[in-house]
């Protein structure tokens, strides 16, 4: 008896030593299951389901989450150990581990324990590596099947941080301010900004009270039930699967995108080219120069003057433009400087549809040319 007593304690020590690494989130907000993970009917086992012994620290938590969230192996081996009840799964369980195996996704399996207990985003320390885990977007104890990233912090209020409530928040923890964001990154927090000339209503609705492309549902202004004014980060980045997960964890789409965008100049215009952007924007109204008198000729091309044509990416932005209206930006790559070393736009007006262009592209010279 007097060994099994001075066992007790050293085995409470042992597993208190032995527990896996709480992810930060979850670790500043306390423990207690709130969200999908707590549900009886669905997690029998409760914590044990993810923590048990050293795994999670030795494995890292995506293997532990991939466990259910894998492939149906994986997830037949959970419901056979009484982990997961397959009678409280609702809906479709996607293998996000495929999504993850993509092309073009978040690092979550090829980045591992970079995660620090504790940490901040965005991140302060230029020289912190980069990385995206599971518990950077998903706060296992907290999120629901409606609220993916609950209890996942991501907005300053005064002195606190409050939780994110935008989808938008959560992508802001990396790709905003973040003192380790690659050179070739912009800052999007700055570029959808509701202040700038123009951008993609993300964080509001857009600049202008009329855009004549737009797709219905589609609307600059909503002013009727079922009108979608604003989007998020997700309607363009996720899988390219329709049938796919939500969120951005992996696609075949470079940039992480639903649908192809063909950046480069001198591509065929296609509805596939630039399928990303036809989503929302009429093709027909685009080509059909319903917005811009030469939008055709400039995505085209001259049939029989060797000019194929050039990307919207070439003179647009895609998340917003600090200078421009119409989420105007040259890319510096095509566009250059006319022979008086000119590179701008001048908008003459949104509801006339008049501007100037003052640039050099394809040699031809716009010193300037109007519309």
């Amino acid at each position: 008896m007097k060994k099994l007593l001075y066992s007790i304690p050293c085995l409470g020590l042992l597993l208190l030593l032995s527990l896996p690494s709480v992810p930060a989130d979850a670790s500043n907000r306390g423990s207690r299951l709130s969200g999908v993970h707590g549900e009886e009917g669905l997690l029998p086992k409760s914590c044990r389901a993810c923590h048990r012994g050293m795994s999670m620290a030795i494995r890292g938590e995506e293997e532990v989450c991939l466990a259910c969230h894998g492939n149906e192996g994986d997830r037949r081996q959970m419901i056979a150990g009484g982990f997961l009840r397959a009678a409280g799964i609702r809906g479709r369980m996607a293998d996000i581990g495929a999504e993850l195996r993509k092309t073009y996704n978040h690092p979550v399996l090829t980045v591992r324990g970079v995660h620090r207990r504790g940490e901040t985003l965005p991140e302060t320390d230029p020289g912190a590596p980069r990385h995206a885990e599971c518990v950077d977007c998903h706060n296992p104890h907290h999120l629901t099947r409606e609220e993916p990233f609950r209890g996942i912090p991501g907005k300053r209020v005064g002195s606190f941080i409050a939780d994110v409530t935008h989808e938008y928040e959560l992508c802001y923890r990396c790709h905003a301010e973040s003192a380790n964001r690659p050179a070739r990154s912009s800052n999007k927090h700055a570029l959808f900004r509701t202040s700038n000339p123009s951008f993609h209503p993300v964080e509001g609705e857009g600049a202008n009270a009329y855009v004549i492309s737009l797709r219905e549902p589609y609307t600059a202004r909503k002013t009727r039930p079922g009108e979608i004014s604003t989007i998020t980060c997700s309607s363009c980045h996720g899988s390219d699967d329709p049938q796919g997960p939500r969120g951005p964890h992996g696609s075949r789409f470079r940039g992480l995108l639903k649908r192809n965008y063909e950046m480069e100049t001198g591509r065929p215009e296609s509805e596939y080219a630039y399928a990303l952007c036809y989503g929302c924007h009429n093709r027909s109204s685009i080509l059909g120069n319903e917005s811009f008198p030469y939008h055709a000729q400039h995505i085209q091309g001259r049939p029989g003057m060797r000019d194929s044509g050039t990307s919207c990416y070439t003179c647009h932005d895609s998340h917003g433009s600090t200078r421009y209206p119409h989420l105007i930006r040259f890319n510096e790559d095509v566009v250059r400087p006319n022979a008086a070393g000119q590179l701008r736009y001048e908008s003459r007006g949104v509801a006339a549809r008049h501007g100037s262009c003052m640039l050099n592209c394809h040699g031809v010279e716009h010193a300037p040319k109007s519309y």
